[in-house]
């Protein structure tokens, strides 16, 4: 089977993004293009987190929810939330209300604050993970790359960072260019990722 498909423009793209109508758009603009900013990074690596178990197009329709929820994923806010917090997260029916992701992102905010004082950014602790792009993709679930990222962060305290849940994010954030061989934006990530100024480690 090709792992790409005709979009409605004609264009081919990567099978999974006509498999719901939320799909193209991600795909075309965000899936795979390199971010640095801390807070989009924390988002990422959280709703991957509440994905696990669930389809990615219910978490990405439920987004904004989370957003609005998780104070816009602001890392130094969520960090400060309380048990009453965790109670108004679990009564907010515009989000996906499980306990154990709940209480992972609001330890996670802490240990991403906690990695910010010590490694300078987020985003420069998580592209010192970027692999060597040396073969065309093959959809996998998981690399050698995200594995050693999911123990560290495992190893600092993070939870529900699993090595399947981290490449997903990694392939999401642009660390990796997953997309298909003949997809249409596959070149236009390539371009990105080859002007992407990667952030750098300043160890305190």
């Amino acid at each position: 089977m090709s792992t790409t498909i005709a979009g409605p423009d004609g264009r081919q793209r990567c099978r999974w993004c006509l498999a719901a109508p939320d799909y193209l758009h991600y795909h075309d603009t965000e899936w795979g293009f390199p971010v640095a900013d801390d807070r989009r990074l924390f988002e990422k690596l959280s709703l991957e987190s509440f994905q696990s178990g669930l389809s990615w197009r219910t978490i990405l329709a439920k987004r904004e929810n989370f957003r609005a929820a998780f104070a816009g994923f602001d890392f130094d806010v969520v960090a400060r939330f309380t048990e009453r917090d965790v109670a108004r997260l679990l009564a907010d029916q515009g989000i996906v209300r499980h306990r154990g992701k709940i209480e992972a992102v609001v330890n996670n905010a802490r240990c991403a604050r906690a990695l910010v004082a010590e490694e300078g950014s987020l985003a420069a602790f998580i592209w010192s993970y970027e692999p060597a792009e040396t073969k065309v993709p093959e959809l996998e679930s998981t690399s050698p790359a995200s594995i050693a990222l999911s123990k560290e962060l495992r190893k600092r305290g993070w939870t529900f960072v699993g090595p399947t849940t981290v490449h997903a994010f990694m392939q999401a954030m642009g660390l990796i260019n997953d997309h298909a061989e003949g997809c249409a934006v596959r070149e236009a990530v390539t371009r990105a990722r080859q002007s992407f100024q990667r952030p750098a480690r300043t160890v305190r």
